[in-house]
Parts: C-alpha cells; structure tokens; sequence
C-alpha cells in the first residue's frame, strides 16, 4: 500500500531536483532577450514544487483506482513516459544551451501531458483533474520557450562557441 505513495513521492522530488541541477542561472540565460510575460526566475522552483506535487498525487490516485493489473501498467507507462520527457527539457536547454532543441523537445513533453490527461480521465477523472496545471505551466513554458528562440541569435552558432547568445 505504501510502495506506490513511495514511488510517486520519490520520482516527484527526483525529477524536481534533476530539473534544479540542470538549469544552471548564469551569464548566457541571463543575457538571454526573453520576452515580457517571463515569469521571474524565483517563481520556477515553488511553481515546479507544486506541479510536481500534484503530479505524484495524481499517479497514487491513478494507481489506487486502477481495478486490474494492465490498468496499473497504463498508469505507469503514461508517468514514466512523461517523467522521461520531462527530464529531458532542463539538459537541453540549459546544458547544452540549446533552447531550439528543447522547444523540439517540448512538444513531447506536453504530449506526454495530454496523454496523462486522457489516459487517466477513465480511471480517476480526479487523477486526470490534478495534470491540468502541469499541462497549463507547460503550455506557457513552450510559448517562452519559442519565444526566447525567435528573440535570439541561432543557438547553433552559440552553443558550440560556447557564446552567450
């Protein structure tokens, strides 16, 4: 009874702090042209702790619900799915400072969220209720994402020159 409360908690607070490790806030996002609506930097930690939180949340009532083995298989493939995309987002930004790649790589990610959204609405319409704030902070985190890639200079050129855009 425990072990998925476990997991959901532990993959939450893992992807949480993946995603802290990865997105290093130094000169080359700084001097990023980002665009009005941006959100100031220390909003996007509470902002994920939140959304993470409702996420892990989601999956124990998703997994509690779920009335037969393949249902629980479901349940997992939809977060692990979506835990494998969300990984994904941080490196590719901020590491690799390759916004264009990661606003590829976003489109995944959100599909992974609509999946979530669908896939659990017949087992736990509150489950699936609980992945509408993820797929809403995604949806505007895409938006500035493409709009720091058409605000700057080819990230290309940037990343391996090691500029700062």
């Amino acid at each position: 009874m425990w072990a998925p409360t476990i997991v959901a908690v532990a993959t939450a607070v893992a992807l949480g702090g993946l995603g802290g490790l990865s997105t290093p806030i130094g000169p080359w996002y700084a001097n990023l042209r980002k665009p009005r609506l941006q959100p100031p930097n220390w909003l996007f930690g509470p902002a994920w702790g939140v959304i993470l939180s409702l996420a892990a949340w989601s999956a124990i009532l998703a997994w509690n619900a779920a009335d037969s083995p393949a249902a629980r298989t479901h349940v997992v493939i939809l977060f692990a799915t979506n835990a494998v995309f969300h990984a994904l987002w941080s490196p590719l930004f901020f590491r690799l400072r390759r916004p264009d790649w990661a606003l590829i790589e976003v489109v995944f990610l959100w599909a992974s969220l609509v999946a979530l959204v669908v896939g659990l609405w017949p087992i736990s319409h509150q489950a699936s209720a609980l992945i509408v704030p993820y797929l809403l902070w995604v949806s505007f985190a895409s938006w500035l994402n493409a709009m720091i890639v058409r605000l700057n200079p080819p990230f290309d050129q940037a990343a391996t020159q090691g500029g700062t855009g």
